[in-house]
């Protein structure tokens, strides 16, 4: 699957770049081995010794995520045979969407443990914002037009796994992801949070470009309402049907959403086109950059240091 240099090319008619962005960053032990790579981690004992994850569940996520070219699997011993997983550039490319994921989830909660970010150049701690590299205005949805692309067939965009991608028991990651689980975690909630982005309100109109069966749909709108990710309208027309409307709390997650689509699309290209296109309010494609809170300066990933929090 995975092209070391360059794009990866996808299959005609299958998953498309949201479906595999999905795959690899709904889930919560994926976001927790690449939080601690992008810290240092390059062999099993140093993942080992953060937090509790076990042998298999390690061994699995790197296998995967090495096959989707985020790490290099190099060996370092001989005898015995011994690897390090360093991460490629691909990987790396990721670091705007964590920080983004974390800021959202420390707004939510600021009490959280998450990880604290520092600016190299003004020394201060901060928090990204998610501005348009063309015009340097923030990115909001309200900003920010979105239509399909040649790939963007609502089916392809669906993750493929079918369970939760969360886990459960005593083995899991630090918990301070979980808010953005409640939105990616699952095919499904994945599936529905990007029909609501897309301007779907009412519920036909959200099983028809889901797919989600019924039973599932609702239980997933009945989640979104608890985790205030939505809120259900009364039609005026209709006092028996309602619509849901995005909430706040769901709207500041949409530069995250922004990143992410932009990471995909770079690394993963189907033969017959982008997904989606993003078009910003200043008429340019959309290229989402992160911008230091306290300074204003674009951030660069050379000057921006993570600090457990």
């Amino acid at each position: 699957m995975t092209a070391r240099t360059g794009s990866t090319a996808l299959g005609p008619g299958g998953p498309n770049a949201i479906a595999v962005t999905l795959g690899l960053l709904g889930d919560e032990w994926n976001l927790w081995i690449l939080r601690h790579a992008v810290d240092g981690c390059r062999r099993y004992g140093d993942w080992m010794g953060r937090g509790p994850i076990s042998n298999t569940v390690l061994t699995g996520r790197l296998g995967r995520l090495t096959e989707a070219g985020l790490f290099d699997r190099v060996r370092y011993s001989d005898r015995p045979a011994r690897h390090e997983y360093v991460l490629t550039r691909r990987g790396r490319d990721l670091w705007p969407i964590l920080l983004a994921m974390w800021a959202w989830e420390k707004d939510r909660d600021p009490t959280a443990a998450l990880p604290e970010m520092r600016h190299g150049r003004c020394g201060e701690l901060f928090s990204p914002v998610t501005a348009c590299a063309d015009c340097d205005r923030p990115v909001t949805r309200a900003a920010v037009t979105a239509a399909l692309g040649p790939s963007g067939d609502w089916t392809r965009s669906v993750p493929a796994s079918v369970g939760r991608r969360r886990s459960t028991g005593a083995r899991r990651p630090s918990p301070y992801l979980d808010r953005t689980m409640e939105l990616l975690g699952d095919r499904w909630s994945a599936a529905l949070l990007g029909a609501l982005m897309m301007g779907g309100s009412r519920f036909t109109e959200l099983a028809d470009r889901t797919g989600a069966p019924p039973a599932v749909l609702a239980d997933r709108l009945r989640r979104f309402e608890d985790a205030g990710v939505v809120t259900a309208v009364e039609n005026p027309e209709r006092q028996d049907r309602v619509g849901y409307v995005l909430t706040a709390r769901a709207e500041a997650f949409f530069p995250v959403i922004t990143l992410m689509i932009a990471w995909g699309q770079r690394w993963f290209r189907a033969p017959e086109g982008p997904a989606i296109s993003l078009t910003h309010a200043c008429g340019a494609p959309l290229r989402p950059r992160l911008r230091c809170d306290r300074c204003g300066e674009e951030l660069r990933a050379s000057e921006v240091t993570v600090e457990d929090g």
